[in-house]
């Protein structure tokens, strides 16, 4: 079976190779939290520093091994860099099943992050190379909602498995066996050039302009919905629900960023240029209705769900955006860049919200969900004013 991808066909199972590196990118740190909970049990003697490192250092990793394998791809082999980003994750990940000490786990997490970086960049890179057009934009919706959706199910299966013994919540990571048993299929099917009229052509170099703008909004709303993924746990905590109801609601907000990639197509031809602008007022709603005094498990659900929908619509167009502002040889170090800024905010938003707390004396969770909300909606009215007259926030047509 082939499929159009605006420059002529490829074989499904290549594009299937692409949806399974959406997939993996999705898997760092996910069998971490289960062990996290059970930390004191696992290694009694474990020391706050250690348990930080565990925690942080694949995503310090990740960061720069990213942006070196947006480098490498200028000149180097795309499917080679995916073979050894991905052999270097499935490694540490086997490896992980049987370590019995906290440093092991630091080491084994660290390699990950190395391996994580190499690959993050190129399953969007494939993407961009192999298709064109209105049909990059849904195959972009559709790897990213590959990723949200591998998230939520790993997330779980990791968290059952850790119930039955702790080794084998790093299970998760032998998905990259999969992508690896797919990889000839994409080694056989080669990319076909750009067309003369395809967006990229309109870039002889990196628009560092444009890039830096992308970037700067994509950590901006990564940062605003972060929110609901590190203190919904606390709001639920308020309202007098257990864990297992902020992990619902936490995992209606991953469900929500994924349903639009499968229908972006629609969504931008049905908003245009204010595509982003509605998106940022529905995710700003979302919040609100989390910050409410007295939270209820309805007004949480709505909250997240709305909040999810409105980032699963920008995610894959600040992809798209990035792509399109590099000519056809540089996307995918245009893309290590915007994408990096994704891990950046994971780090530094816990910081973040805590510095606003301090600032205006506010330390309970509904005030940092209300003042990202209206940090959001801010945003919107931005948006608003300039939508016909900056690519950013606007069209990029």
């Amino acid at each position: 079976m082939k499929v159009n991808t605006g420059k002529g066909t490829m074989p499904l199972m290549a594009l299937i190779a692409i949806w399974s590196v959406s997939a993996v990118v999705s898997l760092p740190g996910l069998a971490i939290s289960p062990i996290l909970e059970r930390m004191d049990e696992i290694f009694p003697h474990a020391g706050e520093l250690e348990v930080e490192m565990l925690e942080s250092l694949p995503s310090l990793l990740i960061i720069p091994f990213m942006l070196l394998a947006g480098r490498w791809s200028v000149n180097g082999n795309k499917v080679r860099l995916l073979v050894v980003g991905t052999s270097i994750f499935l490694l540490s990940g086997m490896l992980s099943l049987v370590s019995r000490t906290l440093v092991e786990l630091i080491v084994l997490g660290a390699i990950m992050g190395i391996g994580a970086g190499i690959i993050i960049p190129l399953s969007t890179g494939f993407v961009v190379d192999y298709f064109t057009g209105d049909r990059r934009v849904k195959q972009l919706g559709i790897s990213s909602a590959v990723n949200n959706l591998t998230l939520v199910v790993a997330t779980s299966l990791s968290g059952y498995l850790a119930g039955i013994e702790w080794h084998l919540a790093f299970a998760v990571y032998l998905l990259p066996a999969v992508t690896l048993l797919l990889i000839p299929a994409l080694r056989r099917a080669k990319p076909a050039p750009e067309p003369p009229s395809g967006a990229q052509h309109r870039q002889k170099t990196l628009n560092r302009g444009m890039i830096v703008g992308i970037a700067l909004f994509y950590f901006a709303i990564t940062y605003l919905s972060l929110i609901v993924t590190f203190n919904t746990s606390f709001l639920a905590a308020r309202a007098g629900l257990d864990s297992s109801m902020s992990g619902f609601v936490i995992s209606l907000f991953f469900l929500a960023i994924m349903a639009p990639g499968f229908v972006l197509n629609a969504i931008i031809a049905k908003l245009g240029s204010r595509t982003n602008m509605w998106s940022l007022v529905v995710m700003g709603i979302g919040l609100g209705l989390m910050s409410l005094p007295h939270p209820t498990m309805l007004t949480l659900s709505i909250g997240a769900l709305f909040a999810g929908l409105g980032y699963g619509v920008m995610q894959p167009i600040v992809y798209d955006k990035a792509a399109t502002n590099a000519p056809p040889e540089l996307s995918t170090l245009a893309l290590s860049i915007v994408m990096s800024v994704n891990y950046l905010a994971i780090l530094v938003a816990p910081f973040v919200i805590d510095g606003f707390g301090h600032l205006f004396h506010r330390s309970d969770p509904d005030f940092s969900f209300m003042l990202n909300g209206v940090m959001t909606l801010v945003l919107a009215a931005v948006a608003a004013a300039l939508h016909s007259r900056n690519r950013v926030f606007g069209s990029d047509d």
